[in-house]
């Protein structure tokens, strides 16, 4: 998958009034609802709805429709995060390749001297080793990595609430 770090700057910004700020938020509560319980919920017609979230995906506005799996529960022990440093000119080249590895969830560029703040979820310790020695060590232009495991998790939230 391409990655669409930048998509805010392709698409102008929408002016969402209170039916779309209602229907993104249940949405976001439940993504699986039809189209005619949604309508119910907010006083429009299945149709009036089905409309709004095609505007609001032609838009931009929704990206994708998604779901959340809990790592633990598959078998996924390891939960780390990386700032990787680059070398300026390696910069893109080296988000494109590290957004294509299936172990990395996340992917920002963050002030700062070329540094890639990064969330990777592995199986085991042993996967998360083969992972910076294979990929980030290995890497010309990549300069520093460092790496903080997670220890617990409070909180985790996909997307963004209104």
């Amino acid at each position: 998958m391409k990655s669409r770090s930048n998509d805010w700057n392709e698409f102008p910004t929408m002016n969402l009034d209170e039916i779309d700020q209602n229907i993104l938020e249940a949405l976001y509560e439940n993504s699986r609802v039809s189209y005619t319980e949604l309508g119910k919920k907010i006083g429009l017609s299945r149709v009036a709805v089905q409309s709004r979230i095609q505007a609001l995906t032609d838009a931009g506005v929704i990206e994708r429709f998604t779901i959340v799996i809990n790592p633990t529960r598959v078998g996924i022990q390891v939960s780390a995060f990386f700032n990787v440093d680059v070398d300026p000119k390696y910069l893109h080249e080296i988000a494109e390749k590290l957004s294509m590895h299936p172990a990395v969830t996340s992917l920002y560029h963050m002030t700062g001297p070329s540094t890639l703040h990064m969330h990777g979820i592995f199986k085991n310790m042993k996967e998360m080793e083969t992972f910076m020695l294979e990929t980030l060590y290995s890497t010309p232009g990549i300069v520093r990595v460092e790496s903080q495991m997670l220890l617990k998790r409070y909180k985790s939230r996909m997307g963004m609430k209104l």
